[in-house]
């Protein structure tokens, strides 16, 4: 049995199981759904992100995007898909380590394409601020203060800007917003 943050030595080393994080699910009410568990946050990660992601089949975790600050990598536990990238889509599958730097020509949109749930951890630096840009809608990423996912109580600053509308308002618009 892993030991639990009660029973941990004194350090800043941290031990979780996966099975006592409970899962947050976002959904666009289109193609854009998944279920995360933030591990590395469970855990007490300060600079470096583990997020357990499940994608239902036909759907796609995230808008297509790339990062300014943060690189990321993913390593794929079950399932399959693809990962569409400027240079088009490459397949992955349960057992497949994907490294994921910043800038334009990375950018990345992982989809299920597959007949099963496809299950990842992604890895990544938690660089604030950071800056992403979505190029399908257009828009920009702003984040301050701390990682959103490994620290959201220390964000200072958190928007989605469109080139085209400015600030998008909203629960979960600014990420989902012109990305159906």
């Amino acid at each position: 049995m892993c030991p639990t943050r009660e029973n941990q030595p004194r350090n800043d080393i941290g031990i979780v199981h996966v099975d006592e994080i409970d899962w947050t699910e976002r959904d666009s009410g289109g193609r854009l759904v998944h279920r995360r568990k933030g591990v590395g946050q469970a855990a007490g990660g300060k600079k470096l992100g583990c997020t357990l992601y499940e994608v239902p089949s036909g759907k796609r975790p995230q808008p297509y995007h790339y990062h300014y600050a943060n690189e990321e990598a993913m390593f794929v536990l079950s399932g399959s898909g693809s990962l569409r990238t400027p240079d088009g889509e490459q397949p992955i599958e349960a057992g497949m380590y994907v490294s994921l730097p910043t800038g334009e020509e990375n950018a990345r949109q992982v989809i299920n394409s597959s007949d099963e749930p496809l299950r990842y951890l992604c890895m990544s630096t938690t660089i604030t601020p950071e800056i992403a840009y979505l190029p399908d809608s257009n828009k920009y990423f702003l984040s301050a203060g701390a990682d959103p996912l490994s620290n959201p109580d220390d964000v200072t600053l958190l928007e989605f800007l469109s080139v085209d509308e400015g600030v998008v308002e909203g629960p979960n618009a600014g990420q989902w917003h012109g990305e159906e």
